[in-house]
């Protein structure tokens, strides 16, 4: 120092060591600031065109799997005979009496033709339980004997393979107590006749 100063003792002045290594800290904690400032930000895009994308779709894919009004072809329907057309023959297997004419009565009011009237044969005679048995030849079962189960429902349906012609039978068994009210009978015939087809999904659902 060409002898102005003088250093004495053992320990040395810093000069500028301290404040250079703070601003090292200051830099190196202002960069990993910034980094996971960026990496967050990295992550909102990635989440953005992707996770929630994903969420998107499986919300529109809930949409569009909901069951079209629309209703699907059906194969035509076979043609059922008018109860004009239907010839029933009435027969009581009970020990109440007049069954068999008054039920007979109601179905001639309904536009049924009325065959022959009177009790059961022996083979049911007494043996049916239900409200009734409706018996016709083979052919019958799809045509005259489900038009003619809307006036009772609840009877039984049977076919006789020997059976030849297109009468059909209405045997009253114990449990009758009468025929649909005809309201509830005219409802069910037009549903028959145009029964409601069912609503078609979509693809993939």
């Amino acid at each position: 120092m060409g002898g102005k100063y003088r250093i004495t003792g053992n320990k040395y002045p810093r000069m500028r060591g301290p404040r250079r290594r703070g601003r090292l800290v200051v830099v190196v904690v202002a960069s990993v600031a910034v980094l996971g400032v960026g990496g967050w930000g990295t992550l909102q895009l990635i989440d953005v065109f992707t996770g929630g994308g994903g969420k998107a779709s499986a919300a529109g894919n809930g949409t569009d799997c909901a069951p079209r009004t629309k209703a699907s072809a059906s194969p035509a329907a076979k043609a059922l005979p008018e109860p004009r057309t239907i010839t029933v023959n009435v027969f009581n297997a009970t020990t109440r009496g007049g069954l068999a004419k008054k039920t007979a009565d109601e179905l001639k009011k309904r536009g049924f033709k009325i065959g022959d009237v009177g009790n059961a044969t022996k083979q049911y005679d007494k043996k049916v339980k239900g409200t009734g048995v409706l018996l016709g030849p083979a052919a019958a079962l799809d045509t005259s004997l489900p038009v003619l189960g809307t006036q009772l429902p609840d009877a039984e349906r049977r076919t006789e393979a020997a059976r030849k012609g297109a009468v059909v039978d209405l045997v009253i068994g114990d449990g009758f107590k009468e025929l649909a009210k005809r309201p509830d009978a005219d409802r069910a015939l037009t549903k028959l006749a145009r029964p409601e087809p069912a609503p078609t999904p979509k693809k993939g659902c």
